[in-house]
């Protein structure tokens, strides 16, 4: 059987990298087996429900690459994909439980559960239901109806016995049917499903082979089979995946930094660098490879090579891929990354000028190897198009030395940078130092201001590849300018 899996997420909130990470692991799986991969959107939670976390999960999906081969608005034949436009077969299924004896109506009023919880509180019980409804005769049931009370419908859990499947990564899973929660809600009075019925109708209506989710679906599990059970259904193979933590030992949350892919776009993170390091979230090819291109995980992702412990993220290891994803760029295509972050500050105009684009194209090779994020560019680059204004006089002088000394190190810079274009950059920087030893300071405080009088912060690309980017007459013209702020703090 040809493999089908699924993504099913709940479109009640923003995606975030777990929920990305088993996406990415169902859509490489399926990729790598020659099979399809499935968007179906959960949306019976309609107190939780967000149009604009749904309109994320398309984003998201687009902004990674990632096409779904059956989902809303492409059929496969298996529709509808969202789960609101199923009701109907929900109901249908759900009385086919109650007429197999598998299911049954509840008319437990919610002030009755109310007081059934509070009292096993309160004599420190476990909680759960009682089973009050599950052997109701049938005059009972009638009698009820009669009042016009709507029923739910409750699953027959086994009151005896084991459940066991078993899990392609974890093993052979088993659990007491008694320490299964007592015969949930699988339809609730008002005709929608809960999540363990729509999810067992559709995984099984849309032929899913293989269901690959995160680990925290273990508890789930159990209940699921003995649903698959009690309909004739052969149960998908399950394979619970790794959880993804943070460096404290805890689930990944947002106080471990950025967990939804919206804000790691926003931050400048390229989609190359986001798929390449949360595939390596628990899988590896191999103990040295790191790069792969998405192409290149489609063909190689097998489940063998997924690990069982937890997977912790790094948000270091990630700046570093998003880093060598950036030098891996060609030049006008980072231009194109890069042009919203410098439009949005201004620094070049809504329609970039020829002189604006022919600047950006000669900076990229300095300006790539010191990008960690696309939004760099604008602290880095600002000083190519805009004047420096802001910098205070403190801020020239190095450490140790004064006003006096820093302007005759300038004077002495000015000197040098007028001659640079003549002599070059290697003997350039021969002059600078014979000069620091004259003036018995070290090379650092020689540069040090005239680093900050050209780009107005002590942070920015190489100097000389600065100079040659900003042209010796402005950069004379700087250099004076900070000589002159000195001078008047001084006097």
């Amino acid at each position: 059987m040809s493999v089908r899996v699924r993504y099913a997420p709940s479109p009640t909130g923003l995606q975030h990298i777990g929920g990305v990470r088993t996406a990415l692991f169902n859509y490489f799986f399926a990729r790598s087996q020659g099979g399809a991969f499935i968007l179906r959107v959960e949306d019976t939670d309609r107190e939780r429900y967000n149009d604009q976390a749904l309109q994320d999960l398309y984003d998201t999906f687009e902004w990674l690459g990632i096409e779904w081969d059956e989902g809303p608005n492409k059929d496969g034949g298996y529709g509808p994909y969202v789960q609101s436009e199923r009701f109907d077969l929900y109901t249908r299924y759900a009385e086919q439980l109650v007429e197999s004896g598998h299911g049954y109506y509840c008319f437990c009023s919610s002030e009755r559960l109310d007081a059934l919880r509070e009292q096993q509180k309160q004599e420190k019980q476990g909680q759960g239901y009682d089973r009050h409804c599950r052997n109701l005769t049938n005059d009972q049931r009638e009698e009820y109806l009669r009042q016009g009370i709507k029923p739910v419908v409750r699953f027959k859990v086994p009151l005896e016995g084991t459940t066991v499947f078993e899990d392609i990564l974890l093993g052979e899973m088993k659990k007491k049917n008694k320490d299964i929660p007592a015969d949930p809600v699988l339809l609730k009075s008002d005709g929608f499903p809960t999540y363990h019925l729509a999810n067992v109708v559709d995984d099984h209506l849309m032929a899913i082979t293989h269901i690959m989710r995160a680990q925290e679906w273990i508890p789930s599990g159990p209940l699921h089979i003995l649903l698959y059970e009690a309909f004739g259904w052969e149960p998908p193979q399950y394979c619970h995946l790794p959880m993804v933590m943070g460096k404290d030992g805890q689930k990944l949350s947002k106080r471990h930094g950025a967990t939804s892919v919206i804000e790691f776009r926003r931050q400048g993170y390229l989609p190359e660098a986001v798929i390449n390091y949360i595939s390596l979230l628990g899988w590896s090819y191999d103990d040295k490879r790191e790069f792969f291109t998405k192409d290149e995980l489609e063909e190689l992702f097998v489940l063998e090579k997924l690990n069982k412990a937890p997977a912790v993220f790094d948000y270091k290891k990630l700046e570093w891929f998003n880093g060598q994803y950036i030098r891996e760029k060609k030049d006008e295509e980072l231009i194109e990354l890069l042009l919203p972050y410098l439009q949005k500050e201004n620094i070049v105009g809504t329609t970039p000028t020829n002189e604006e684009m022919a600047k950006l194209r000669e900076m990229m090779p300095l300006m790539k190897e010191r990008l960690h994020f696309l939004p760099d560019i604008v602290p880095l680059s600002r000083f190519l198009f805009q004047e420096i204004e802001g910098y205070e006089a403190d801020e020239l002088i190095p450490k140790k030395l004064d006003a006096a000394k820093t302007i005759e190190i300038l004077q002495a810079d000015r000197e040098l940078m007028a001659k640079f274009e003549l002599v070059g950059e290697e003997r350039t920087e021969e002059l600078l130092r014979q000069k620091a030893e004259e003036l018995e300071v070290k090379l650092g405080a020689m540069l040090m201001p005239v680093r900050v009088a050209i780009t107005g912060s002590r942070t920015s690309p190489p100097l000389f590849g600065s100079i040659r980017l900003l042209g010796i007459d402005k950069t004379l013209e700087r250099i004076d300018r900070a000589i002159t702020l000195l001078q008047s703090e001084d006097s």
